[in-house]
């Protein structure tokens, strides 16, 4: 579904993203771990059209996207969540998801006085759209609550949510567990679980939690210094002495090594 190739992204001197790599196959959940610093969002950024790359190209569903600004990409369903949740923290958890669907009838001034039938049909379909999300979220409870007055949890769902308003074919989820108590982690690992096992959504995930890489991803790309470092089953990375290292750093202590995890 999408290939990442050889992408450079630097900053000055700084080379955050350098030669990096990796494909992410349709209906899979794909982790991407690595040391703070590691350049995982900056790449992140550069796929999801926030920051353009210096070189290398992305291609997703067979279409060079590289560079392609975030709301063209938005329509071709490829979304992203974010680390600090972008809530609009005003408007109740519904109508945070109810605004997400693109090309609304009522956006337009004159539908809304001159065919409000149909933009009160279609708002109707978005409202019911939006509380089975948030039905399937379990977040029923606050769908009027304001989005700002929910837990940093319930925030991280709410973003998941939102991607959902729009049946995404690939979502790049940015440490969703950062913040979050491991109750509510578990739940939204489940969601994430049942979305794509159920839904077929395709996920690439930050995190560095690595009970949830483990339960959760087939493949996990190791990234350290701005370069992929290797590619395999989160058992496989766990033990790579290489990961370890880019972690750790070096140490003679084995049975440190051995028990060693992803912060």
């Amino acid at each position: 579904m999408l290939t990442i190739e050889r992408l450079h992204k630097a900053f000055g001197g700084i080379r955050a993203v350098d030669d990096a790599g990796f494909e992410v196959a349709e209906g899979s959940i794909t982790g991407l771990i690595g040391p703070n610093g590691a350049g995982k969002t900056t790449l992140f950024n550069l796929v999801a059209g926030a920051l353009p790359p210096d070189a290398g190209r992305v291609v997703f569903h067979g279409e060079d996207i590289t560079g392609m600004p975030s709301h063209r990409l938005f329509h071709k369903r490829l979304l992203r969540t974010f680390q600090i949740p972008h809530e609009f923290d005003t408007m109740s958890a519904l109508d945070n998801l109810m605004m997400v669907p693109g090309d609304q009838t009522g956006e337009h001034l004159f539908n809304a006085w001159f065919r409000w039938r149909r933009v009160r049909k279609q708002e109707v379909r978005i409202r019911e759209r939006a509380e089975q999300v948030l039905e399937f979220l379990g977040m029923s409870q606050v769908a009027e609550t304001r989005a700002g007055n929910l837990s940093g949890g319930q925030k991280k769902l709410l973003e998941l949510g939102r991607t959902m308003m729009v049946d995404p074919k690939l979502v790049l989820l940015d440490e969703i567990g950062a913040g979050v108590n491991r109750t509510l982690l578990a739940e939204i690992t489940e969601k994430l679980a049942k979305l794509n096992r159920e839904h077929g959504y395709t996920f690439c995930l930050i995190e560095h939690d690595m009970e949830v890489i483990s339960r959760l991803c087939d493949r996990v790309v190791v990234m350290a210094e701005g370069r992929v470092l290797t590619i395999g089953t989160a058992a496989e990375v766990q033990a790579d002495e290489r990961v370890i290292e880019a972690y750790l750093g070096n140490s003679d202590n084995a049975s440190t090594r051995r028990r060693a995890r992803a912060p």
